[in-house]
């Protein structure tokens, strides 16, 4: 064979590899272990309350539900999009007016947390309280220490402080994946969430495997991985909440397979005032394994501590009692 042919066969099957598509299995097939009305609910959800906005140029999408003086916003993590949250959401859409946006492929702390303060400018909320799980706790955090005047109080779930740990896998993972297919990528995303993410969960399994399988099956793609990683690759001072008399809550999971307690353990020592609830079996996302759970807890801590003036001090740390 020619050096030509070679070379042609050569770029032929390294096309066939970064080319391989994306698995799409049907929404039924899915979510085929979870209870019909908990799936009726997330497709309902989906239809009547998700939006679009352009931002600066850039399109978000987003959830909103629910009315009320106070809005509550919902920050998801790496692997998620705002219909993460519907099931809290709900919940509260009594009391709150609830929102939760999904991040476009921005690559900076900066860029994302500009985009949703003229979001919420756009809805015509001035202030709010952020609910942030995982990435979407820093985010959060990140929000605090730019715009203090914007944030009611904070609730940091399955969360972490700025960390130069986190930091540096981040960079090592932005370094290494530009080179690895889509795919690749998100078919590794899809095996932790069989063998990591849902097994954590209890009761709440197959919900929680079933939304993050549907994720890495097109509703996120390699860029908002690259993209988000590279935000998690900068680290940040963390905000000042004592000065700003921010309110705030650090929800966390003792099971949780992403969060060890080293960095559990950081985050409630960057915060030493804040109120603090363990799930003893919630996993990485309580809010999807234990979701009534999860909603009266931010509901009666938002009532309780959060809401009104930022200047009313957190409630003592609680536990939150172990599912019967």
């Amino acid at each position: 064979m020619s050096a030509v042919a070679c070379a042609a066969a050569l770029a032929l099957m390294l096309l066939g590899i970064y080319a391989f598509p994306l698995p799409r299995p049907s929404f039924r097939a899915l979510y085929s272990a979870v209870p019909e009305t908990v799936a009726t609910r997330l497709t309902a959800f989906r239809r009547r309350n998700l939006k679009h906005r352009i931002v600066s140029g850039t399109l978000w999408e987003f959830a909103e539900v629910g009315a009320g003086d106070e809005a509550l916003v919902f920050l998801h993590g790496l692997g998620a999009s705002a219909d993460a949250w519907f099931l809290p959401m709900e919940a509260l859409s009594g009391r709150f007016r609830c929102l939760a946006p999904s991040y476009p492929p921005l690559g900076s702390w900066e860029a994302l947390g500009a985009g949703i303060l003229a979001l919420l400018d756009g809805e015509g909320i001035a202030r709010a309280h952020f609910v942030g799980s995982s990435m979407g706790g820093v985010l959060a955090q990140f929000l605090a220490s730019r715009a203090p005047e914007r944030v009611r109080s904070l609730v940091l779930g399955n969360s972490f402080p700025p960390d130069s740990r986190i930091a540096a896998l981040a960079r090592r993972g932005r370094r290494l994946l530009p080179w690895v297919p889509e795919w690749a990528i998100l078919a590794g995303m899809r095996r932790n969430a069989r063998r990591l993410l849902s097994p954590a969960a209890g009761p709440g399994a197959a919900l929680v495997e079933a939304y993050l399988v549907e994720q890495t099956c097109g509703a996120i793609r390699k860029a908002h991985v690259l993209a988000r990683l590279s935000c998690l690759s900068r680290a940040f001072a963390p905000p000042d909440l004592a000065h700003a008399a921010i309110a705030c809550l650090v929800a966390e999971s003792a099971n949780d397979p992403l969060v060890d307690a080293p960095l559990r353990e950081a985050l409630r020592r960057a915060y030493p005032a804040a109120a603090v609830c363990v799930f003893p079996q919630g996993g990485h996302f309580p809010f999807l394994s234990e979701p009534e759970r999860y909603s009266r807890m931010l509901g009666d801590w938002l009532e309780g501590s959060g809401s009104g003036a930022r200047s009313v001090p957190p409630t003592r740390p609680q536990n939150v009692p172990s599912p019967q």
